[in-house]
């Protein structure tokens, strides 16, 4: 990409992301009520190449854990990957295969980063904007903002520990099972950080250290990567 296209595209994803950082809402509404969970997944591979991703969303009902619904969707990836903005990179076809959901979710959990971001713009809070729906952000990796690392939690499932940047609680560091590497969970949009918490622990089973909407998302998009792979 030319440098003086590459910028410009940087300059605008970067006013919008300040934007939209203003409207975040770091908690929940009164009359939150979950019966339905999405989770959402994407992964990406080469071919011929071209860059290509699928996203698949799992709908499951929150009480019972039964899967609702399941759709996936792959589209030739055409932005750049460009450091702190893969959010504009991912949600076109995240928001393609969303709308082919027949189910209405209450929350979707995102296989990534929400507050927990430079400018506070994950794909967790940044989809949220255009789904209308609370969001959660849940990283199986820690992503270091401004050279601050996170403080190990203890070795309970449930124990956590705070990601303090500059004074601010970014997200979390969480413990879902014991002797188990945590995961880090963050706001996306419309709700706070104890219910995000809550809502995963909730989630958790002895399969995975992800809440199983996302585990089961994780499952399908590689699943699909696999069948492209041999085609």
């Amino acid at each position: 990409m030319e440098k003086e296209k590459r910028e410009d595209m940087i300059k605008y994803f970067s006013e919008k992301q300040k934007e939209l950082a203003e409207q975040i809402k770091l908690h929940s509404d009164s009359d939150l009520e979950i019966k339905l969970t999405a989770g959402v997944d994407l992964v990406y591979w080469e071919q011929e190449g071209e860059e290509y991703a699928v996203c698949c969303i799992i709908v499951s009902d929150f009480n019972t854990g039964e899967i609702i619904e399941k759709k996936c969707l792959s589209d030739k990836i055409t932005i750049p990957y460009i450091a702190g903005y893969l959010s504009f990179r991912e949600l076109p076809l995240i928001l393609a295969t969303y709308n082919l959901l027949e189910q209405n979710p209450d929350i979707i959990l995102f296989d990534g980063n929400g507050y927990l971001h430079p400018r506070h713009m994950g794909i967790a809070t940044h989809a949220s904007f255009y789904l209308n729906k609370p969001t959660i952000g849940i990283a199986k990796s820690y992503l270091k903002i401004g050279g601050i690392d996170y403080t190990m939690p203890g070795n309970e499932a449930g124990d956590y520990t705070d990601i303090v940047i500059d004074n601010t609680v970014y997200g979390r560091a969480l413990r879902t099972q014991s002797n188990i590497k945590p995961i880090f969970v963050s706001v996306g949009n419309g709700i706070d950080l104890d219910t995000s918490v809550k809502i995963i622990m909730a989630l958790i089973n002895k399969e995975s250290r992800q809440p199983y909407p996302i585990r089961l998302a994780d499952i399908e998009t590689k699943k699909y990567r696999r069948e492209e792979a041999t085609t």
